[in-house]
């Protein structure tokens, strides 16, 4: 995975995106980096590979699948759709994988949200659900008061 969160925050640009929509998207994207970091942030590796049920996804194949999303993302915004399935690192590089970055984006908010940022959150969710049904619950918090900023797409997220 390239990683593109930082990118798609910093460098999303396009005659067609108003300030006002870069904006959004990139708190959109701090606010993915934070809820993401806070599901996988100290998750014991036995729990990254715990499966609810057979034919499921591990917290470790939903994170590769999160990479695959913004992989796709950087594609869409470059005009040359490419898919890939990856195969998840150990957890610890794939934590790392999933915050890094790398490549410019130039593409509308609209379709980057509605598409692969959307389908991240919705599996940023599913890891929280299956880190808890490992016995590895995550720390409750009031989302709508926790320190996202845009532009903070690292591992350097504030601790709830």
């Amino acid at each position: 995975m390239t990683g593109v969160l930082a990118d798609m925050s910093t460098s999303a640009q396009s005659s067609s995106v108003s300030p006002e929509e870069r904006q959004f998207l990139r708190h959109t994207l701090a606010t993915l980096a934070y809820r993401g970091g806070k599901a996988v942030r100290g998750m014991p590796s036995e729990a990254a590979g715990f499966k609810a049920g057979e034919g499921s996804r591990s917290p470790a194949e939903i994170l590769a699948h999160i990479g695959d999303l913004l992989d796709w993302a950087l594609s869409l915004a470059k005009g040359a759709q490419q898919w890939q399935n990856s195969q998840p690192l150990e957890w610890d590089k794939e934590v790392d994988a999933y915050l890094a970055s790398s490549e410019p984006l130039h593409a509308t908010v609209k379709s980057l949200f509605q598409g692969p940022v959307a389908d991240a959150l919705t599996h940023v969710g599913q890891i929280a659900v299956l880190r808890r049904l490992a016995g590895a619950p995550i720390k409750g918090e009031n989302y709508s008061v926790a320190e996202i900023v845009a532009g903070r797409v690292g591992r350097d997220q504030a601790k709830s």
